[in-house]
């Protein structure tokens, strides 16, 4: 389609009252007053996994070294987000399945204490991010443990922001806490949405953005900070990673 054309289109979407897409996945959206980036596949149709490190062992660390290990084998990394929680070498903190094989076990930790003093992913429940076949789906560790799914590829981290459409139980409604912050839901239509914050926000609030923003039961936060990071092409965003590297990152290839 031509840019003519397109302008055409754009304008008589406009003009009858609809809003125009360019059927991109990625775009900007503004929820109570916040702006998040939002990117959404469908994993009927998008091939999504995760990724972690070399062959040899070694961290990506950043999406660049992530894009260029896949142009050697002839994919092209379309769309990239960190995937979760991890060590000071760059290791995962819980649930970490590729291709299949379980790199890392399920973190059934408990830290007890005042709750701003217990970490992000111990904050219970916490959850995990998966897929299996040409599916995509966000359950708690408690519900993977009591029924493991034969995923394909999969990534723990917490807290979990929406649960079975009910937001986080410890999550307070009008908290100052508010941070930049990014995570991954699955809607009711099996489409998956990665956002990430262009503003600081509560966990509240940006669980309320996945459940009543984009339609999501079912999300997981990510990570949160200087930590959150995208890499989307067609936005001009290949973020560098806070803390001297990525972990686990989520990809979309082609």
């Amino acid at each position: 389609m031509t840019l003519q054309i397109r302008f055409v289109f754009a304008l008589i979407a406009l003009s009858a009252g609809v809003e125009y897409s360019n059927a991109e996945p990625c775009r900007t959206e503004s929820f109570e007053g916040t702006e998040y980036t939002v990117c959404s596949f469908d994993p009927t149709a998008d091939d999504i996994r995760t990724f972690w490190g070399t062959e040899a062992g070694a961290p990506f660390n950043t999406f660049d070294a992530l894009a260029e290990e896949l142009k050697g084998q002839g994919l092209t990394l379309s769309f990239a987000m960190n995937g979760g929680m991890y060590g000071e070498d760059f290791s995962p903190t819980g649930l970490y399945i590729e291709e299949g094989r379980e790199l890392a076990p399920a973190n059934t930790k408990t830290v007890t204490g005042e709750p701003q003093d217990i970490p992000n992913f111990y904050k219970k429940p916490n959850g995990v991010f998966y897929l299996q076949g040409k599916a995509a789906g966000v359950m708690t560790t408690d519900a993977w443990l009591a029924s493991p799914q034969n995923a394909r590829f999969a990534t723990q981290s917490g807290p979990m922001l929406v649960i079975d459409g009910k937001i986080h139980p410890a999550f307070i409604e009008n908290s100052t806490d508010r941070k930049h912050r990014d995570g991954v839901g699955v809607d009711t239509s099996g489409k998956v949405h990665f956002a990430i914050t262009e503003d600081a926000v509560s966990f509240y609030n940006f669980a309320r953005f996945f459940r009543d923003g984009l339609g999501c039961d079912d999300a997981l936060f990510l990570d949160g900070g200087s930590a959150p990071g995208i890499y989307a092409p067609e936005l001009g965003r290949d973020d560098a990673p806070g803390h001297g590297g990525y972990g686990p990152i989520i990809g979309v290839v082609k």
